[in-house]
């Protein structure tokens, strides 16, 4: 039964794990737009990039009916993207 359930592939736990990533990122990215601190903002960076590969790899295993949560999860990436860099400058 074990390999019948780990045959099956909803998509469910890639998309918990892109919200996860892009959360995730927000905060290191909003944490680090505080602080200011040149090592929190490449963690920021880093975590962006994590979550953006995620992002690609669910959309390689969309379903189709997830287009509309991923494209969330694009503008929430790109709003952090350009706070970051705004702090950057």
């Amino acid at each position: 039964m074990a390999k019948r359930d780990a045959d099956v592939h909803t998509g469910y736990n890639d998309l918990k794990q892109v919200e996860m990533f892009v959360e995730t990122a927000e905060k290191m990215v909003g944490q680090a737009t505080m602080q200011l601190d040149p090592e929190m903002l490449n963690h920021a960076e880093q975590a962006i990039e994590n979550a953006r590969r995620q992002l690609a790899r669910a959309r390689q295993e969309a379903t189709g009916v997830d287009g509309d949560f991923l494209a969330r999860c694009e503008q929430k990436l790109t709003r952090a993207e350009h706070q970051l860099r705004e702090a950057q400058q």
